[in-house]
């Protein structure tokens, strides 16, 4: 009878081979990643205005984002009714910020107006509770435009600007929103 030693398939070979691709995937993915790296470009807002993102509260964060989305269909509603709607009715028609809900007054119960200067037109809210959230001005401008269209002042109480120019609201002490959309959009980076 003979006897003959069969050994157990070894896999140690195997294991190094495997490991040593693993090993040059990563250090391939390491390389092209760092041959694509792009510097981030710094982009700065003017002293006049503010970074929507990173300046406002959660409460002017929620009436900005409503002031823009009810920009997009105050056009439609004018051409339906002729004129302008006045705040009251976009509240009646369930447009925020214009109604008066609980949402309204836990973002600092702002009042709106409409306001006429000549040909120019905006919507102003003067707010109940400047330390909630300011007061905010959106002036009416071709929808393309929205992002220079909206200012916040954040003392209370605040007078209706007798001009609506970029100069007038500067001077008095309007804050023009603006937005960058950069690698801080989706990390937030001390600078």
């Amino acid at each position: 009878m003979t006897v003959q030693v069969v050994r157990p398939a070894g896999a140690g070979h195997e294991s190094l081979y495997v490991a040593l691709v693993c090993a040059l995937i990563l250090a391939l993915a390491a390389a092209i990643i760092l041959w694509h790296h792009e510097a981030p470009i710094e982009q700065s807002i003017a002293d006049y205005q503010l970074d929507a993102r990173r300046d406002l509260s959660a409460a002017e964060q929620g009436i900005y984002a409503d002031l823009r989305v009810v920009a997009e269909e105050i056009p439609f509603i004018r051409d339906e009714l002729g004129a302008l709607p006045s705040p009251q009715q976009m509240g009646e028609e369930g447009f925020p910020p214009f109604m008066h809900d609980m949402s309204a007054e836990q973002r600092g119960g702002h009042h709106w107006e409409l306001i006429q200067r000549g040909a120019d037109s905006a919507y102003l809210g003067q707010t109940d509770d400047a330390s909630v959230a300011g007061s905010f001005l959106m002036r009416l401008t071709a929808p393309e435009q929205i992002n220079q269209a909206v200012w916040l002042h954040a003392k209370t109480p605040v007078a209706a600007p007798d001009s609506l120019s970029d100069q007038a609201l500067i001077a008095a002490g309007w804050k023009q929103l603006a937005i960058q959309f950069d690698a801080g959009v989706t990390r937030h980076r001390d600078h």
